[in-house]
């Protein structure tokens, strides 16, 4: 039986699964948290990723001595920005660290919208690569005048597990895929973008090492041999782990929120709302992206001193629409619509209206509509779902499936709960393995009776600036 490993370095942890290369069966699995943080030592994830192996081997000895191909999967976006040695220049930028909003604008600004979107795909916002890039070469001028190399996080890990690093500090290793490529700001159908680069660092990069982008059925090896998937994006990689095909959408509503849908044409939207993104299997996924998902439920649950579960029925006890109580849930700014400073704010308030059960309902109410929000807009780049796959942390509540159910108006199914991330990484190692691509479906997909309620969508969007 061969086997093969998949990783997700998420923003919260780290999560290993090793699978059967033909059946896709998990054989074991593990994981090990993250440091909270919008900026983070890379060498925080090197250590968990080693804690998830160690938890993966258990009693098997070593994670790694029987798998025949791994491919790592991870957080878009981050900066991790490497010295001609090798060394990580400071703790990496992720992407949900805001501070680079300024330089966005600036960016923006200089090349224009529409340039941007023609030749990367994306319009840049605080979220990608290239601001970050831009914040430091202005705020941090002496270590911007040290970067030798550029890696994401899944480049950078996938690098050290094939062992490289600072002991052997092989630049011309670091190798990644299309879809986190197409997250820096400075890649697109033609490649890597040096004007880009250089406009965002303010010098020429021309000589500045970018991971080498592989296809998806190209390969590279470990120092031991073994087979090495160019692994993914968390968002390409979720994609592979569901199996999802042309046709769907995928909503996902974990520490951020996501919609991406599975299309065969790039996107290019000028305005900056959807990003023209690539997938991991040779196509596309138009996505968008919000700051606030889940956890804007756990500040409700914990501001009404309820566990998750008393939370779910508190909301399904309010009517749709939550007596007029409407929850724009930007509490830690917003990324679609793109307001970096944006505040949350809770509008309707009367003495009938203001109940914990108004309440509760109106978070989840206001997350899904921003979702909704967003796949208007990947709908208005031509693309027209007939499904959505729910999946992240919070589509287990059953008060998210049946407002998800109200608030969309095409049916939802929600599937078996699993890290698909590090499942998709695992199919990635596979076809790497066989040659093909695995049709390894995803489990237990049960759907949830379309009830759309187009008052709760007309309600949210009324307080939309």
């Amino acid at each position: 039986m061969a086997l093969v490993l998949g990783v997700d370095s998420s923003t919260q942890s780290c999560k290993v699964v090793v699978r059967d290369a033909v059946t896709g069966t998990v054989v074991r699995t593990g994981r090990a948290s993250h440091p909270d943080g919008t900026e983070v030592d890379p060498e925080a994830w090197w250590d968990a990723l080693q804690r998830a192996l160690a938890d993966v081997a258990g009693a098997h000895g070593a994670a790694m001595d029987d798998i025949a191909a791994w491919s790592v999967g991870g957080q878009q976006h981050g900066m991790v920005a490497l010295d001609e040695h090798g060394q990580v220049i400071r703790p990496a930028l992720l992407w949900n660290d805001t501070r680079s909003a300024g330089a966005a604008a600036d960016l923006v600004a200089e090349l224009g919208a529409e340039q941007f979107s023609i030749r990367t795909g994306v319009v840049p916002v605080a979220s990608f690569t290239v601001t970050k890039l831009r914040w430091l070469a202005d705020h941090e001028p002496h270590n911007a005048a040290r970067v030798a190399a550029v890696a994401l996080p899944h480049d950078w890990l996938t690098w050290r597990l094939r062992g490289f690093g600072p002991d052997d500090p092989q630049l011309d290793e670091l190798v990644t895929d299309r879809s986190d490529a197409s997250g820096t700001g400075y890649w697109g159908s033609d490649g890597y973008d040096r004007d880009i680069l250089s406009l965002a660092l303010r010098r020429d990069a021309s000589d500045i090492v970018l991971p080498r982008v592989l296809g998806r059925t190209e390969h590279v090896t470990a120092k031991d041999g073994v087979l090495v998937a160019p692994g993914a994006g968390d968002n390409a990689g979720a994609a592979l782990g569901l199996d999802a095909r042309s046709g769907d959408a995928v909503v996902s509503v974990g520490t951020s929120g996501t919609v991406f849908a599975v299309t065969d044409t790039p996107a290019h939207d000028a305005s900056g709302t959807v990003a023209g993104f690539a997938d991991a299997a040779g196509g596309w996924l138009p996505l968008i992206a919000t700051l606030n998902a889940a956890r804007v439920m756990d500040a409700t649950a914990a501001l009404l001193g309820v566990d998750h579960a008393t939370f779910s029925e508190l909301a399904l006890k309010a009517a749709p629409g939550a007596g007029g109580l409407v929850l724009q849930p930007w509490f830690e700014g917003e990324r679609t619509p793109n307001l970096p400073d944006a505040t949350a704010t809770l509008f309707g308030m009367t003495l009938a209206s203001t109940t914990r059960e108004n309440l509760a309902r109106a978070a989840i109410e206001g997350v899904l509509c921003g979702l909704a929000h967003g796949l208007d807009a990947i709908r208005a780049q031509g693309v027209s779902p007939t499904r959505i796959l729910l999946i992240g942390g919070a589509a287990q509540s059953r008060a998210v499936q049946t407002i998800a159910a109200q608030v969309f108006d095409v049916p939802v199914v929600v599937p078996e709960p699993q890290e698909y991330v590090a499942l998709g990484a695992a199919a990635q190692a596979a076809w790497a393995l066989t040659g093909e691509r695995p049709r390894w479906t995803a489990g237990g997909v049960a759907p949830v009776p379309v009830a759309s309620v187009p008052g709760i969508r007309a309600q949210y969007a009324a307080r939309l600036p």
